[in-house]
């Protein structure tokens, strides 16, 4: 969950390159299965998430890449034309927020985990505008085109190397509107893309843990 403005839809399955020159720092998933399956589960919270997400890897030609999509423009929905993680609101049916982020993987991209696909959990991420709290897992995929089929939601899926989202040591910057206030927040731009807010924490928190 993360934001952009009104973006141009690009292939279900695509994937994004480096720029020409740019080095990546190439960190392989057998790397990131064995740190974070070494990693201890985060400390519980007093407030139980309302939604959880799926953080998608997978063995690239650049490395690990992670699952990103871009959401669809709907009136009323706060994350509308972002680039995030497959995921969503808890359901009254889900049993824990780990079936929330695998149902909402399977309704949004076509892709049914299996519960021995998660490596970590790891910590919550709060949205700092209204306090939404948001559960994270990471799931490891074998095969470089596991096949993804999206539903009305998502306009764009892309996998993008976990090196091309390192932060620099002075990232990007992003300018969004809120409650009439213009913010700068650190972003990661992908082509006429751009990844910020909870989604790109999210992603920081990752390679954090790697």
């Amino acid at each position: 969950m993360a934001g952009s403005g009104p973006l141009a839809a690009a292939p279900p399955d695509s994937g994004v390159s480096p720029p020409e020159g740019y080095r990546v720092a190439i960190v392989h998933l057998s790397a990131i299965r064995s740190r974070l399956r070494a990693r201890p589960l985060p400390n519980p919270s007093e407030h139980d998430p309302a939604a959880a997400v799926a953080t998608i890897v997978r063995e690239g030609p650049d490395g690990a890449e992670l699952l990103l999509i871009e959401r669809a423009e709907r009136a009323g929905d706060p994350w509308s034309g972002h680039l995030a993680f497959p995921g969503g609101k808890r359901e009254a049916t889900d049993a824990s927020l780990l079936h929330t982020a695998l149902r909402e993987t399977d309704e949004e991209v076509g892709l049914g985990l299996p519960e021995g696909a998660m490596l970590a959990r790891l910590g919550d991420v709060v949205a700092r505008v209204n306090g939404y709290r948001v559960a994270q897992f990471v799931f490891a995929v074998d095969g470089r085109e596991p096949p993804l089929s999206t539903n009305s939601e998502v306009t764009a899926v892309l996998w993008v190397p976990l090196g091309l989202l390192s932060s620099p040591e002075e990232p990007a910057t992003f300018i969004v509107v809120v409650d009439g206030r213009p913010i700068e927040t650190p972003c990661v731009h992908l082509g006429s893309r751009v990844l910020w807010g909870m989604t790109y924490r999210m992603v920081q928190q990752l390679i954090a843990a790697i």
